[in-house]
């Protein structure tokens, strides 16, 4: 449910209750001043429950790999009164324009040209900016995500860092950033990404530190595989495990438009679910190139459905729309996957659309907040002022 200013008036008022009946000394460990305080509350979590939407977004794209896309007051009316909350981040690639290989035919989308793609950081900037311009109650409905980074950079991390420093209250998560990807990991110039750099178990180090959610993209296998062990699910399944105190999403469930879910697909998914070693580790359903294998067939609708409702807190939905142009492709996905929603028993569909993104999100939002009131060196500073003055 939204916060209304009734409920920030109550809660002001009980803070001031409190305050009231302390002992001079109690006051003083308790008085955080009013800017600190104002921060504190406003990243409570839970301040925008969905009960009145049909999902919750983990995965969306405000925009695309030439860095265009809607506005994100544009964007709020295609989510409407159909998502409730969206994991908001841009594309952390950016296509090249090169005139030796594309001429005057401006490329728009990694497979549109031969030209390579280079990381732009100025994503997160361009997100927080937007996140920011929006009112209290809009911005509760979208958790910022960090993802201009490159993961084979030992100075990812750092890049993180600065970006929560220069942006407190704004960022829930990093990703999605991609590791291992078809047709795109090769168009990355210098160091290919590597699931057992130690860039990445640095980058992951962090967020765990900070509780940063994070939505990684690593395909299980290779396009077009033949053999029968997936290249990338032992090195994937070993970073899960260095990291467990980390909250990981596995977006697509390592599936891409090539890597195609082999026979035993969900029995290896099922291996990680059923392990404790990883019961950090989530998955979401995003993408309609995704979509189509588990709705291409009743079959393929059985074995997901029927995996999801043994293990209903592990899966999120997630669009991966990309700088959608109106709500019907806004739309689009979540409607490809009807026949999985009819698959799933009322409460696990729930979880699955709604509960699970609230939960996860939620806790991660709690922890950011937390994490930046002890480190950013501006709250720092403000909250030391605010309660110097409260013990004259």
């Amino acid at each position: 449910m939204r916060t209304s200013l009734h409920k920030i008036g109550l809660r002001f008022g009980l803070l001031a209750l409190l305050l009231g009946l302390a002992s001079r000394s109690v006051r003083r460990s308790l008085f955080v001043g009013p800017i600190a305080a104002l921060f504190l509350f406003n990243a409570a979590p839970g301040w925008s429950q969905s009960s009145n939407y049909e999902f919750n977004d983990s995965h969306f794209h405000l925009t695309n790999f030439i860095q265009e896309g809607p506005g994100i007051r544009e964007f709020l009316g295609m989510m409407g009164d159909k998502a409730g909350r969206v994991a908001l981040f841009g594309v952390p690639l950016q296509q090249q324009w090169s005139y030796r290989v594309d001429g005057d035919r401006a490329p728009s989308y990694y497979l549109h040209s031969n030209a390579p793609l280079y990381y732009y950081s100025f994503t997160d900037a361009s997100v927080a900016m937007a996140y920011k311009s929006l009112t209290t109650e809009q911005q509760a409905r979208f958790d910022p995500m960090i993802t201009g980074f490159n993961p084979a950079d030992m100075y990812a991390a750092d890049h993180v860092r600065r970006v929560l420093e220069t942006f407190p209250g704004v960022f829930t998560g990093i990703g999605e950033f991609t590791i291992h990807k078809e047709f795109v990991s090769a168009k990355i110039p210098g160091e290919v990404g590597s699931l057992q750099n130690p860039a990445l178990d640095r980058l992951l180090d962090f967020a765990a530190e900070v509780g940063l959610v994070v939505l990684i993209h690593n395909d299980i296998d290779v396009p077009f595989a033949k053999g029968s062990e997936p290249a990338y699910l032992g090195e994937i399944k070993a970073l899960f495990k260095r990291h467990r105190n980390a909250t990981i999403i596995w977006a697509h469930m390592g599936l891409g438009r090539t890597v195609r879910p082999g026979k035993n697909h969900a029995t290896r998914i099922e291996e990680i679910l059923r392990d404790p070693d990883f019961d950090h580790v989530y998955f979401d359903l995003a993408w309609d190139e995704v979509a189509k294998y588990f709705v291409g067939s009743p079959e393929a609708t059985r074995v997901i459905a029927a995996l999801i409702q043994c293990y209903p807190d592990r899966f999120l939905f997630g669009t991966d729309a990309v700088a959608p142009a109106d709500q019907s492709k806004y739309l689009a996905v979540f409607n490809q996957y009807q026949p999985l929603w009819n698959s799933l028993d009322a409460k696990t569909s729930r979880k699955v659309r709604l509960e699970n993104y609230e939960r996860i999100f939620d806790e991660g939002r709690r922890k950011v907040r937390s994490w930046e009131s002890a480190h950013v060196p501006a709250l720092k500073s403000n909250m030391a002022n605010e309660t110097r003055i409260s013990s004259n």
